[in-house]
């Protein structure tokens, strides 16, 4: 089966990469150090410290194979060479509501979404809803609270 997209702005991309070399050079270092310096406390059955450094880097190996399996599936979202008549991945999209109020966000990956900072994924519920729509277009999306009614008032 093949491995599911992660679409990556170039500087999401960039993001992730110097996480994964800090990862590697850096956190695996600290990590190994501390659990030498648990073991010559002597014995590790009873050893918080030890259990500590073994749990961490339990999660440094695991978040550093997480990383390496996104960039291996990255797809690298290249506004420059997209059309910007229709919302697609990597859209900046102003929206209205009830031609009052305008939220403008850009259509991310999942792996990139942060909503306080108005990056919103192509998997949520408004990213789904804005997906192959145009300037006019309106959508209504279902969100826990009720539905949302938005119109489209620019793309780029």
């Amino acid at each position: 089966m093949a491995e599911k997209p992660i679409f990556l702005t170039p500087e999401g991309r960039a993001k992730l990469e110097a996480e994964l070399e800090q990862l590697k050079t850096v956190r695996r270092a600290q990590v190994a150090e501390r659990i030498h310096s648990a073991k010559e406390e002597g014995d590790i059955t009873e050893n918080s410290a030890y259990d500590e450094a073994k749990n961490e880097q339990a999660f440094v190996e695991g978040r550093i194979l997480t990383i390496e399996q996104m960039l291996k599936n990255a797809v690298i979202i290249n506004n420059a060479t997209r059309a910007s008549d229709s919302v697609g991945i990597g859209s900046y999209v102003t929206v209205s509501e009830h031609n009052h109020s305008t939220e403008t966000y850009q259509i991310v990956g999942s792996a990139e979404a942060d909503p306080t900072r108005g990056r919103i994924s192509n998997e949520s519920p408004i990213g789904r809803a804005l997906l192959g729509k145009r300037v006019g277009d309106e959508v209504h999306v279902k969100i826990p609270d009720g539905v949302r009614h938005l119109k489209i008032v620019a793309i780029r």
